[in-house]
């Protein structure tokens, strides 16, 4: 193993603030996509609240329609979920990282090059799982996104069709 020179991070205290900011900044950046997705399951929740209350109201049943909807807010609270999951393993490896940097602050005045090898590794290790955590979050939101709209393009199109009937109708 190469011989990392301590003094050049000493000399330099940009260095040290970079490896602790950088864990410490993605912790809070993704611990504000925690609260948002956070706020999207909740959201997710009280609408199929209202498709239930219009399953049980018959002047508002839409049948295959209404199954559909019905589906796709499932499946967008389990992607939610999902995003929950991986966002939470990115927090904590975040969080975790910048315990480890500031250790490795530590034991590079030690000296012991051992040490400081595992200390970075390890942080190496839990910034890639928390970039892998959140880059799956990510992915999850995305499609929960794409059925978001799918839900939209459909509930759109049967008040157009809705609109359209009360056009046509009687006294129309």
């Amino acid at each position: 193993m190469p011989n990392l020179d301590t003094n050049s991070l000493s000399d330099n205290p940009f260095a040290v603030l970079t490896f602790i900011a950088a864990p410490a900044i993605l912790t809070s950046a993704t611990s504000v996509l925690a609260m948002s997705t956070i706020n999207r399951m909740l959201r997710a929740r009280e609408r199929m609240h209202q498709l239930l209350t219009e399953s049980e109201n018959a002047t508002l049943y839409r049948g295959a329609n209404l199954m559909e909807l019905v589906n796709r807010a499932e499946q967008q609270g389990i992607l939610l979920l999902g995003a929950m999951r991986w966002i939470y393993v990115a927090l904590g490896s975040f969080a975790a990282a910048t315990l480890v940097t500031l250790l490795g602050a530590v034991a590079g005045q030690l000296g012991s090059d051992l040490l400081l090898h595992v200390i970075i590794g390890l942080g190496l290790l839990l910034g890639g799982t928390g970039l892998t955590g959140l880059v799956g979050g990510c992915v999850h939101l995305f499609r929960a996104t794409e059925l978001s709209l799918v839900n939209i393009r459909a509930e759109a199109e049967l008040i157009r069709q809705r609109q359209a009937q009360k056009r046509s109708g009687p006294g129309g």
